[in-house]
């Protein structure tokens, strides 16, 4: 397996960042990568894929540009090629089961594995289809899985998820799309006290309306980091590099800005 040293050495606080692969331009990866790097803890890239059901209007609008850009999963490989061994950041690879299944799960693994991505995160991968099916071939390739939790997800299925999954699992704030409302309420904190008390192996970061100081400390006092997604994509529509988009995001997060030299 990757060795996600990031997890071990800092388990409060950690921030992951979430944007569409070919967005807003088709080469537009790389760099925005590299301006991720030493910015956030985790940078997650999206795998765009026409029916994207668990994301927000603002998501889904960044697929659709992404793939009339003409993205596809061999360009990705082949712009993570060229960038990893440029950053010390964790990659994660987020992406919908069917073009995983298109290209077939074990190249998509191979070269997962080889271009050393940190793990896949897959929201529409059905637990009980991953243990009977897939588990060898991600396993025996040394692909780490992220599965999701909800709101309503039992903690007997917790358990199970947390029994499978690495290096993380990612808290769904609520059963909304991406991009919708702050989740600051007692329901909330209730829901991640729950996932607390259960004494995961694993780390937790919460997403889903993560986009403002309040909410990211929120996500933070009671879980160990936040992934922010939508907010990013925002400030990559607006800025005009992507040096200034991630240090808007930073600005609007209310995050100390780390200078490069």
């Amino acid at each position: 397996m990757i060795d996600n040293r990031v997890f071990r050495e800092k388990r409060r606080e950690l921030l992951s960042v979430y944007f569409p692969a070919g967005y807003p331009e088709l080469n537009s990866l790389p760099d925005i990568v590299m301006a991720l790097d030493g910015e956030a803890d985790i940078i997650e890239i999206g795998i765009p894929f026409s029916d994207p059901v668990a994301d927000g209007t603002v998501i889904q609008a960044a697929n659709t540009r992404a793939l009339a850009n003409g993205i596809t999963l061999n360009t990705i490989f082949a712009q993570l090629r060229y960038v990893m061994d440029r950053i010390a950041t964790p990659v994660f690879l987020m992406g919908y089961l069917n073009p995983i299944l298109h290209y077939g799960v074990e190249p998509f693994c191979q070269q997962v594995a080889s271009l050393g991505i940190s793990g896949v995160i897959i929201p529409d991968l059905p637990l009980d289809y991953y243990e009977q099916n897939l588990k060898s071939i991600f396993t025996s390739n040394g692909v780490n899985v992220v599965f999701m939790v909800a709101p309503n997800t039992p903690n007997e299925r917790i358990r199970r998820i947390d029994s499978v999954s690495c290096p993380f699992i990612y808290a769904m704030s609520s059963f909304a799309v991406t991009g919708g409302n702050a989740l600051l309420t007692a329901t909330h904190a209730s829901y991640l006290e729950r996932l607390k008390g259960l004494e995961l192996r694993n780390p937790v970061l919460v997403g889903f309306g993560i986009g403002a100081p309040d909410t990211l400390a929120f996500a933070n006092s009671n879980a160990n980091g936040a992934i922010v997604g939508t907010a990013f994509v925002n400030q990559l529509s607006n800025a005009a590099t992507s040096t200034e988009a991630v240090r808007a995001l930073r600005i609007q997060l209310g995050l100390d800005i780390n200078h490069k030299n």
